[in-house]
């Protein structure tokens, strides 16, 4: 592995890269905007998205199902004021020690409690059928309201909750390399990086968890395309009748289309066209695919898929294996773990030398 000197890790550490800086105080931001809200929630505001302001058919599935405005909006509002200064906190100053682990550890439960814990899949589905409303809008249908039936306030909110974790996700990465003498751009040290780190060994691991994020939602798409096929795989015939008779098997057939065309997609983390554009991409071919593109597409992907694997978690009878066993949504977690160790595979691959600290 190649090193450079102490003196040339300082002068790179002195051009810090810019999503550090601001990282903790995006997180900042984001919890105060967020606290106001539950304050406002608290003092009888109209707007509560949790339990009783929530949609009714979805208030059995949520985590937050069972919420009320006096009870839980004052929380919110509590734990918005304080993550704010504790960001604030995290971009000023320097903790060792126990300290320095009571406040990374926070940071992290944060930003896993808003991307995984407060959402639920009601992202996905609302991001899934996007495609679908835009190719059918020339031809009025689905003859639905999009924002009434996949993105009322509700599901906005979570969209909003997510956003956050993410937020709260770069900040405690910031966080946790400037506090360990790590380069804040890239993550390493100049005392070296673990075996497991290195291109040829994120190649090797990363493969199968490509190919395990390629074949989770070809299941998925394979159920749901039997159903448009009037084949009652994993279904019952009166079930999937009423399927039919709305029409909702269509919008089903379409999301396992773009679910299986995500997981074609997914196979670009592991082959070349991953890394030069193939072809068939006009006006692009041939040329370097920037990293940074397929890793903030996967990531956000990631992140919408922890929070319906979450959901999944919760509401599966895990007693019942015949049950679990053959559902392809009880799936969904390790789709979203293969997903996001492949994405970190595929940039420990292509991220090179570091421009601010020199590694490699």
């Amino acid at each position: 592995m190649e090193t450079t000197t102490d003196e040339t890790i300082t002068d790179h550490r002195k051009v810090t890269p810019r999503w550090p800086r601001w990282a903790a105080y995006a997180a900042s931001a984001w919890s105060l905007a967020y606290g106001c809200l539950g304050l406002h929630w608290a003092r009888g505001g109209a707007g509560f998205p949790f339990g009783e302001g929530d949609v009714p058919d979805a208030r059995a599935e949520s985590w937050l199902g069972g919420a009320t405005a006096s009870g839980t909006a004052p929380v919110i509002a509590a734990l918005g004021f304080t993550g704010a200064v504790l960001a604030l906190v995290m971009a000023r100053v320097r903790p060792r020690g126990a300290a320095r682990v009571a406040v990374l550890a926070t940071a992290w439960a944060i930003a896993v409690t808003l991307v995984a814990l407060v959402p639920d899949a009601r992202i996905m589905i609302a991001l899934g059928y996007v495609p679908i409303v835009l190719a059918g809008l020339p031809f009025g249908w689905p003859d639905v309201d999009y924002f009434e039936v996949a993105l009322p306030w509700p599901v906005l909110n979570l969209i909003i909750c997510l956003a956050g974790g993410l937020l709260w996700a770069g900040a405690a990465l910031a966080f946790q390399r400037r506090t360990g003498d790590a380069c804040g751009g890239c993550g390493r040290s100049a005392s070296g990086s673990a075996i497991w780190t290195t291109p040829a060994s994120a190649a090797r691991w990363g493969r199968w968890a490509a190919y395990t994020a390629f074949v989770v939602p070809l299941f998925y798409a394979v159920v749901r395309w039997a159903w448009a096929l009037n084949i009652p795989l994993l279904f019952s015939e009166e079930e999937l009748r009423w399927l039919h008779e709305t029409g909702l098997v269509w919008a089903g057939a379409g999301l396992a289309t773009f679910a299986a065309a995500g997981g074609v997609l997914t196979l670009g983390l592991v082959h070349r066209w991953g890394e030069i554009w193939p072809r068939w991409v006009v006006g692009l071919a041939g040329r370097r695919v920037p990293p940074a593109l397929p890793v903030a597409l996967a990531s956000v992907v990631t992140a919408v898929l922890l929070s319906a694997g979450a959901q999944v978690v919760r509401v599966t009878d895990w007693t019942d294996p015949a049950a679990w066993l053959s559902s392809p949504m009880a799936y969904w977690p390790i789709w979203a773990v293969a997903l996001g160790v492949a994405t970190l595979a595929y940039h420990l691959r292509r991220r090179g030398r570091c421009r601010h600290c020199g590694l490699v």
